[in-house]
């Protein structure tokens, strides 16, 4: 079995050459062969350079993949992923805090029959900045995708490269790997790995990071109703054109009754509600002549022979 690991990176020059050796020391002595991946995210503190040295020094084990400039994790770890040739396809950060002695554990639980292995870092060394926001977010997630996992965050995965490469990594989708695993009918577990305290450079973590959160609904809505948006839209504007026609129709009665016939507020909220009715159901089948004319690809392939 070979095994790929992808580090996307951005500005972790000091991290590397310890996080080579990391790897080397929980994977060298296993049997099949390995390869590092190296994703430098733009860096701009001298991270290429030294990524430079680590590959003259093993040019057969360590590739190297450089952006013009930084386009952020998802895009790392699509491009990585890609270039991957193993059978395995482990991902992980390159600010050591993710431990490489968790790497067997992982591949055991790949044997075991699982398509992907979240890391779950337990026992965090991070501030409560960053834990706080990652209990709301994990919940959350968990109770929004149907997926149990404790820590959706960890950048630390171990995938099949069938699983890995079926994945649509773009914008912040990197934070719903296995959730997006998951809806593709892939089998998902986690293991408790070891987490260490940052030793070099910063955390990349903001305010924008927390905003992630609305990215879920974004993935729930895209899953139910990308191939059939009228189903949504149409739903909607079925509501309000019905609740406008069931007030229309009562002054109507009204009017035909006494005939009298007053514009009251109502009944311009009513017509209004028409309008909003039919302008949902337009968006609706606007949205259908769309997605029928451009179709994409709505299969998963696990395996394939020949």
């Amino acid at each position: 079995m070979k095994i790929s690991i992808v580090v996307p990176l951005y500005n972790e020059k000091e991290s590397l050459p310890s996080l080579m050796s990391a790897i080397g020391a929980a994977l060298d002595k296993r049997d099949g062969t390995y390869e590092i991946v190296f994703v430098d995210d733009g860096s701009t503190d001298g991270s290429f350079d030294v990524l430079k040295q680590l590959h003259a020094a093993n040019p057969t084990r360590v590739r190297v993949i450089r952006f013009a400039r930084n386009f952020g994790k998802s895009a790392g770890l699509s491009a990585g992923i890609d270039a991957a040739t193993g059978d395995v396809i482990i991902t992980m950060d390159a600010d050591l805090q993710d431990d490489p002695t968790a790497i067997p554990d992982m591949l055991a639980k790949i044997n075991e029959g699982w398509d992907v292995v979240s890391g779950w870092k337990k026992i965090r060394h991070d501030p409560l900045s960053k834990t706080l926001p990652s209990k709301v977010y994990n919940g959350v997630t968990s109770l929004l995708s149907g997926l149990r996992l404790h820590d959706f965050n960890c950048g630390f995965k171990a995938y099949r490269a069938e699983a890995a490469k079926s994945l649509e990594i773009y914008g912040e989708r990197h934070r719903y790997l296995p959730v997006l695993a998951h809806w593709n009918h892939f089998r998902v577990t986690e293991v408790v790995v070891p987490h260490h305290a940052r030793k070099f450079g910063t955390s990349k973590f903001g305010l924008g990071r927390a905003s992630g959160m609305f990215d879920i609904v974004t993935l729930l809505f895209l899953r139910k109703y990308l191939r059939k948006p009228l189903h949504f839209f149409g739903l909607i504007g079925l509501f309000f054109g019905a609740a406008g026609t069931a007030v229309l129709t009562y002054f109507g009665v009204g009017w035909i009754a006494t005939g009298q016939m007053h514009i009251r507020p109502l009944v311009l909220l009513s017509m209004g509600s028409i309008i909003m009715g039919i302008q949902f159901v337009s968006i609706g089948l606007l949205g259908e002549m769309i997605t029928h004319s451009s179709p994409r690809k709505v299969f998963t392939v696990r395996e394939q022979l020949g």
